[in-house]
């Protein structure tokens, strides 16, 4: 058994009571065993916090890894048009070595940022690669390959064949679903309704609830993919789901932005899980989700930053703000409190994913995904009497995150990530992106 002692800490719990505590937490091998002063002393490693705060991992909800290499090259569009003229032929072109780096590309920002868990969506092929390098990041992740056998002017090399597109999914999750200690978990993502067969859907759900694992997919994000849906199968996105039985607890929907009373009813009634994107849902002016009724009626809802070319950037602090700042021009400045933003970016992220007994919060018999913050610095001063929630959410950044561990293993310390070799990452994404290109 390893035992690491972290110091001396202001440890935020986010735990049901949110309580704050000066002292210490005591993990031993990947599990949290001690939190408060007067941890036992004897350890394999100390880590002075120094009075720093200590927070539990971030947990982002949505995001494409395989886009990471794609940011700034999808700017200003609606959604239709972003996928049909740039992101799906810049995905068709991926091969093994461009989904690879893609993935370290965004691993190394998740991660330097103080995100310790994901669900991802990965493109149609490739997506081994991607699994590879979660694996190699450290992080804690559920992935899965994209699945997308209908639809129009989608590129040939992403038009999949319906049994292939199931057997390939099934394959990759025999491979990867409880790999690395069972940090990795697979989770089946059909694309959206509006590229996925109702046999693929119908499946997927079969498979989902035989293997226990989740479902992830996008719905109701833009008014013009809701009326392809509505022209084709003759009803809304979520009414459609509910009907071919795929709205149950271990689906998620990423950005349910516009959605009717009659669809709020079924997520909350089914257990249907959401995922909030603001900087993605603004950039490519989709709308904003209803986030505050949707939390008020029980429906757990998460945070994600997307994928690199709709944000441009995999910052959870960028996604805690925004999502606090939207709301209140909508619904008055009392709305989305720092509190509720933080708690959503924690162990609300957490409950998406059906995590919340286990990471999520500081709190004992939990996993040791825990992030630590220097907010000893002149953007987030006074520090005299200071709200800490305020702190974190308003004025901390990404720059403030000093440590990061994951499963009892530090992946980030003094700034640097561990797991990465930062130049090769940088240089074999830009050389990729070359390859890319040139096959474009």
């Amino acid at each position: 058994m390893t035992t690491t002692i972290i110091r001396n800490a202001i440890i935020m719990t986010m735990n049901p009571a949110d309580e704050i505590i000066h002292g210490d937490v005591r993990i031993e091998d990947n599990r949290i065993t001690h939190i408060g002063p007067g941890a036992p002393s004897e350890a394999d490693r100390v880590i002075e916090a120094g009075g720093k705060v200590l927070l539990p991992g971030f947990v982002q909800t949505h995001i494409h890894l395989c886009q990471t290499l794609f940011r700034g090259r999808a700017d200003d569009l609606e959604l239709i048009d972003w996928l049909k003229q740039k992101i799906w032929p810049l995905e068709a072109a991926h091969d093994e070595e461009s989904v690879y780096y893609s993935a370290l590309l965004g691993l190394g920002e998740l991660i330097r940022s103080g995100t310790t868990t994901i669900l991802d969506m990965e493109t149609v092929h490739h997506t081994s690669m991607a699994f590879q390098a979660i694996e190699e990041s450290g992080i804690r992740a559920f992935s899965g390959k994209v699945m997308m056998d209908h639809g129009d002017e989608v590129p040939l090399a992403l038009q999949e064949d319906t049994d292939r597109s199931l057997r390939e999914s099934v394959d990759l999750l025999q491979v990867w679903d409880g790999a690395a200690g069972g940090r990795i978990r697979y989770a089946f993502c059909p694309r959206f309704v509006v590229s996925c067969t109702e046999r693929l859907l119908t499946e997927v759900r079969d498979l989902a609830e035989h293997y226990g694992v989740l479902v992830h997919t996008h719905a109701s994000e833009n008014r013009g993919e809701i009326a392809m849906v509505e022209a084709e199968r003759g009803m809304r996105n979520v009414i459609y789901l509910d009907h071919i039985g795929l709205a149950r607890p271990n689906l998620v929907l990423a950005h349910s932005i516009w959605l009717d009373d009659e669809e709020k009813r079924i997520i909350r009634e089914r257990g249907v899980k959401v995922t909030h994107c603001p900087g993605s849902n603004l950039k490519l002016a989709s709308g904003i989700a209803e986030v505050p009724e949707l939390m008020r009626s029980g429906i757990p809802v998460g945070l994600g930053a997307d994928g690199a070319p709709c944000n441009n950037n995999l910052d959870m602090f960028q996604e805690m703000r925004l999502s606090a700042y939207m709301q209140k021009v909508e619904h008055g400045p009392t709305v989305m409190n720092a509190r509720t933003v933080l708690r959503m970016a924690t162990i609300g992220g957490a409950e998406v994913l059906g995590m919340e007994r286990k990471i999520g919060s500081i709190e004992t018999g939990k996993l040791a995904d825990l992030i630590l913050l220097d907010l000893e610095d002149y953007h987030v001063y006074p520090s005299f009497d200071a709200d800490w929630f305020s702190r974190v959410v308003y004025a901390a950044t990404r720059g403030d995150v000093e440590m990061v561990m994951i499963d009892g293993h530090v992946v980030m310390e003094g700034r640097q990530v561990l797991t990465l070799d930062k130049p090769r990452v940088l240089d074999g994404a830009n050389r990729a992106l070359q390859k890319l290109l040139r096959r474009l």
